[in-house]
C-alpha cells in the first residue's frame, strides 16, 4: 500500500452526503433572516455552487460557508478536522467574517483564497434572491440590497439580476 492509500484509508474524507448532514445539523436551529430554516440556504448555495460548476471541496464549503461565523462549529474544530481537505477548510475559513472587518479586507481574503470566489457569489446570488428579500421589511431589504451590491463590487461580479 502506498503512502497516499495509506492515508486515505487511515483519514478518509467526508462525502458530501456527510458534509451536508454535519452542517444540517450544525445549524439546525438556525433560521434565516424571514425565519425560514437555514439549512435551505446552506442547500441553495451548494447547489448554485455544482451549477456554476464548481468541484466537490467547493461545493463541502458551500455547506460549511456560514459555519464558523455562526458559531455552529469552531474555528478550532475546522482546522483541527482531518476528514475535510486542506482546500475545503481554506475556502470556509476564507469565507468566514471577523468582527469589525471591513468589507474590503474581506473581499480581499476571498479573491486570495482559490475557489472561494466561486462559493462567495453563489451564496451572494441566493442572499440577494427578490423571493428571499421580498420576506423582508422595507429598511432591512434595502440595507441587504445595498450590502450585498457593494460586495459584489468588491469582488468584481456583475450586478445581480
Amino acid at each position: 500500500m502506498t503512502e497516499k492509500e495509506r492515508r486515505v484509508t487511515e483519514n478518509p474524507l467526508l462525502t458530501l452526503t456527510e458534509v451536508e448532514a454535519l452542517a444540517r445539523n450544525a445549524h439546525a436551529a438556525q433560521t434565516d433572516k424571514a425565519g425560514r430554516p437555514y439549512a435551505e440556504h446552506l442547500q441553495a448555495v451548494a447547489e448554485g455552487v455544482r451549477a456554476r460548476g464548481g468541484d466537490e471541496e467547493q461545493i463541502a464549503a458551500a455547506w460549511l460557508h456560514d459555519a464558523v461565523e455562526d458559531d455552529a462549529v469552531s474555528e478550532e474544530w475546522l482546522r483541527d478536522e482531518a476528514a475535510l481537505s486542506r482546500r475545503t477548510k481554506d475556502i470556509v475559513l476564507a469565507l468566514t467574517k471577523r468582527p469589525g472587518e471591513p468589507p474590503e479586507a474581506y473581499a480581499g481574503r476571498i479573491l486570495a483564497t482559490e475557489g472561494a470566489l466561486l462559493v462567495k457569489e453563489s451564496d451572494l446570488a441566493h442572499n440577494a434572491n427578490r423571493e428571499r428579500l421580498a420576506a423582508l421589511d422595507d429598511p432591512t431589504r434595502a440595507r441587504l440590497t445595498q450590502k450585498y451590491a457593494r460586495m459584489r463590487a468588491l469582488l468584481g461580479l456583475p450586478e445581480a439580476q
